[in-house]
């Protein structure tokens, strides 16, 4: 095989086929169409003289020979990479380019409007995109390249990961502003006597505060469980229940505050990124770039 007659291209769309298990989502991530895709796995499997992946219901499965050469592949782009990115320093003020940032709830009500602010002041033309896996697809996303960088709780354990502390945080009791609590001192008894909203992205099991109370042998009552913040203001402002939430994203309610009668553990924020863009001008830039705005706030 002559590797100079190869379309080195060949092995980017091999390798979004082998991520996506998809020629349609592969043709999305790399912008092309999807015919363009189907005659590039064509060209891939004449070279190969093996059909590489193969359609079945759950997408398009590599073979055994497409799995041998996965690692190589991605290594070689790889390297080829960071032949270019050493070369190529990136110019913030001045770059064109778009950021998809894989992020908790809880790190986009904290974090996403400072650093927003921040990008159109120091970066104009860099926009970002903002998603959320599911925790144990999160490295494969980042090995693919369909993701830059992630904040999350430090829950992403995987070995090609690199990971550095980004925000800690604690909790806060929230409420209505007339709340019949507003006005007393915040006592483990009337914490426990009114209903809580408990929210959490898992739809059963304990959280912080329920493991909190468990280790004093004490437990709440919860009214309402939901996955997302999103509603929480309005469905406190209208009711009697209250919340135990991250104090740095209270504050950017008009709710009433106060602090929790009992210890709980600290709220960790990461910044994660992949090893094989460790050294990418431009994921170290909006690495760092975020790890200096999350310090100042």
């Amino acid at each position: 095989m002559n590797t100079i007659k190869i379309d080195l291209n060949l092995f980017i769309v091999f390798d979004a086929i082998y991520s996506q298990q998809s020629l349609t989502r592969a043709a999305g991530v790399l912008h092309v169409s999807q015919p363009a895709v189907s005659g590039s796995l064509a060209k891939l499997r004449s070279i190969f003289d093996d059909p590489l992946f193969v359609r079945t219901s759950a997408g398009m499965v590599p073979t055994p020979l497409a799995r041998q050469l996965v690692g190589t592949v991605r290594e070689s782009l790889k390297n080829l990479d960071s032949c270019v990115a050493a070369r190529i320093p990136f110019e913030a003020s001045t770059a064109s380019r778009t950021f998809r940032i894989h992020a908790s709830e809880n790190a986009e009500l904290i974090l996403l409007p400072a650093l927003l602010k921040q990008l159109k002041r120091h970066a104009p033309k860099v926009n970002l995109e903002v998603v959320f896996f599911d925790r144990r697809e999160v490295a494969y996303q980042m090995a693919s390249g369909n993701v830059h960088l992630a904040v999350d709780a430090p829950l992403l354990s995987h070995p090609e990961l690199i990971s550095q502390p980004l925000q800690t945080d604690h909790y806060v009791c929230v409420m209505r502003p007339n709340h019949p609590l507003c006005n007393k001192a915040m006592t483990l008894e009337a914490f426990l006597e009114h209903e809580h909203i408990h929210i959490s992205s898992r739809i059963k099991g304990a959280g912080h505060i329920d493991l909190a109370l468990r280790s004093i042998g004490q437990k709440r009552r919860i009214g309402l469980r939901l996955q997302h913040y999103a509603a929480l203001p309005t469905l406190l402002a209208e009711s009697d229940l209250i919340a135990a939430v991250p104090a740095t994203m209270a504050s950017h309610w008009h709710l009433s505050k106060q602090s929790l009668p009992f210890d709980t553990p600290k709220l960790e924020l990461q910044l994660f990124w992949h090893k094989s863009v460790e050294h990418d001008p431009a994921v170290l830039w909006l690495r760092e770039f975020t790890m200096k705005l999350a310090q100042e706030h």
